[in-house]
């Protein structure tokens, strides 16, 4: 709770002075005990406010997780059902392994990624502390960032390693790889396509899985960045309990220019103070490094950012597969004229409406569209007809969102790319003669802007500091230019609004009137602010799933299934599918599509919604 305000709360507020005031007078019975306790050894002396309320936090992780753990071994008339995990020691033994079979290196491409896993192996004993690993897109970065967090937690006696990344989809790729190489019970996901729900729970794996998730205490936990800052900042229980299996961790934040620019600062502190203060080490991964060393440096004056591969500028070098250029302003037409002529082409625009109207103007014969209007086994389905056509030398044409710029492995000859962050535009060129089949000559990625696509607000400050990179620089992959871009951002941006809720000077110096405002901060501090709700589509195995879910036969491998079929949409949205009437609610929980006509084969869940009131566009 809310720690108070000494002058102004009653006895009875909901605040820790207020339930002390109540106490004071009278109001709470007076508890006698009659034990002791061990000596608490050294205080640490911290004065300052905000590395106070995450110690409070850690402290309560720790006797929260005690008391679940108690009720779970007197429920169970005996101990807890945890652990039985591969000690991290067998596990680096299982990577060396895998790693292995990369020596020796076939073509030049393997001998580069095989260089920067030995450099992210020998970096690997140095202690504890904040890195950095910047590596060109296609370089091997999640096995070598794996091989860097497993020895040097070996090597520090640390307890695991925790992955945070922005997006599901990379979770769940990532999360394979890690499993296929580390096995399948040391590695647990946790964000919110899994299911948690332990209803007809039976399977023992699928119970270790979930118990893990509840407090970190597996080998290897791999998250979503929402749920490991919410998390950091949450004053729930539930969500708290986890936060001490953090400390003497190995954090491994995966593309990590994706923290979120309103939050940059509150979450900038939570990196530097587990680093300081609670024996973690942090590592910020991605091929495009964002400028965070002063922020991290206002928390904790002596952190330093050590780079695990310095040969930076190098690399990028070795790495360039594609040539960029200006694809000037085009209009839809000319643009679905351009990828047209293309054989094999790869367009990535910024939003789902302008998606669709691009992939109506080409041809149906070798064209394809991908947006998370579709629901994931829909998308991988398409992306494996893709890849083959790819693979076979077929006409393939594919106008997508930005979702294929996460992670996902494909190899085109061409890529046009809308205008966007700079991040971004490096990105969609990773999807670019990915394997080094052609000369850079020949694999050009077009940056363009369209007559009728108005920038979205969101992208507003992206495009106006990417624009400014571009007439400074010949490459936009340069790391000059990527250095370059995050600190226009930010200049653009303003100290101010890298912490839009006002959460550090709430911790500093209270907020709405109360000093250590924890459940105010846990309010405020929302890493998505728009709600959301997700639409299940009976279509393929969703039916069947649903079908079971409405019949009561779920337990939470079907929950975990049905979120192959699932489309988050916004409230504007869901609200024009209910009026008309396309969409129903089962037990007020669940949303699905009753109306199959609004999801179309080609590109999922309809945009285009008559409802006799309006268009959502």
């Amino acid at each position: 709770m809310d720690y108070g305000n000494p002058r102004m709360d009653p006895a009875g507020a909901p605040t820790f002075i207020g339930r002390m005031k109540k106490g004071l007078a009278g109001g709470i019975p007076v508890y006698h005990w009659e034990g002791t306790l061990p000596s608490p050894g050294a205080v640490p002396d911290i004065a300052d406010p905000f590395a106070q309320s995450l110690w409070v936090r850690m402290l309560y992780s720790c006797l929260v997780d005690a008391d679940f753990l108690d009720t779970e071994a007197f429920m169970t008339g005996g101990t807890a059902d945890r652990g039985g995990y591969d000690p991290l020691p067998v596990l680096l033994e299982r990577l060396q392994a895998y790693i292995g079979k990369w020596f020796p290196p076939q073509g030049e491409l393997n001998r580069l990624r095989c260089e920067i896993l030995t450099q992210c192996l020998h970096a690997a004993s140095q202690t504890r502390g904040t890195y950095s690993l910047t590596v060109p897109t296609g370089g091997g970065k999640t096995v070598s960032s794996l091989a860097f967090a497993l020895k040097h937690a070996v090597e520090n006696g640390m307890d695991r390693v925790i992955y945070v990344i922005p997006y599901t989809s990379i979770i769940e790729q990532n999360a394979a790889v890690f499993r296929s190489i580390l096995g399948e019970k040391n590695v647990v996901e946790h964000h919110s396509g899994i299911c948690l729900d332990k209803d007809g729970e039976t399977d023992a794996h699928n119970l270790q899985q979930r118990l893990a998730a509840e407090n970190w205490d597996a080998p290897v936990i791999v998250t979503t960045a929402v749920q490991f800052f919410e998390s950091l900042y949450s004053n729930r229980p539930s969500q708290c309990r986890k936060l001490h299996s953090i400390a003497n961790s190995v954090i491994i934040f995966d593309e990590a220019q994706m923290l979120p620019g309103c939050h940059l600062t509150p979450c900038t502190g939570v990196i530097a103070n587990l680093t300081a203060h609670f024996r973690a080490t942090a590592v910020l991964c991605t091929a495009t490094q964002p400028v965070l060393t002063d922020l991290l440096q206002s928390f904790c004056k002596e952190l330093e950012v050590k780079e695990l591969c310095p040969q930076v500028a190098e690399y990028f070098l070795k790495f360039a597969r594609v040539t960029f250029r200006d694809g000037d302003h085009l209009s839809d037409e000319a643009l679905a004229e351009e990828l047209c002529r293309k054989e094999q082409v790869l367009c990535i625009v910024n939003t789902r409406k302008t998606a669709q109207k691009i992939y109506q103007l080409l041809p149906e014969e070798g064209s394809f569209h991908l947006s998370t209007l579709m629901y994931p086994a829909h998308r991988q389905a398409v992306l494996k007809t893709i890849r083959d056509r790819l693979k076979n030398g077929l006409p393939c044409r594919v106008v997508s969102t930005s979702l294929i710029e996460a992670g996902v492995d494909v190899d085109f000859p061409t890529v046009y790319r809308e205008i966007c962050g700079l991040d971004s535009i490096l990105q969609a060129a990773g999807r670019c003669n990915r394997e080094g089949r052609r000369t850079a000559a020949e694999s050009p990625v077009c940056i363009f802007t369209l007559q009728d696509a108005p920038v979205p607000p969101m992208l507003h400050l992206n495009v106006s500091t990417t624009q400014r990179v571009l007439q400074a620089f010949a490459d936009p992959a340069d790391p000059q230019a990527i250095e370059q871009y995050f600190t226009f951002y930010r200049d653009l941006k303003g100290d101010a609004q890298l912490d839009a809720k006002g959460i550090l000077p709430g911790i500093d110096r209270g907020m709405d009137h109360k000093i250590m405002p924890f459940a105010t901060v846990a309010e405020k501090f929302r890493l998505i602010e728009s709600p959301a709700e997700t639409v299940y589509v009976p279509l393929g195995r969703g039916a069947e799933l649903l079908a079971d879910l409405q019949q009561g036969r779920a337990d939470r491998s079907v929950f975990r299934a049905l979120g192959q079929y699932g489309v988050t949409v916004y409230p504007d949205h869901l609200r024009l599918l209910q009026q008309a009437g396309a969409v129903q609610q089962w037990q007020d929980t669940v949303w699905y599509l009753t109306d199959l006509r609004y999801y179309e084969p080609e590109t999922g869940l309809s945009l285009q919604i008559e409802t006799g009131e309006a268009w959502f566009v």
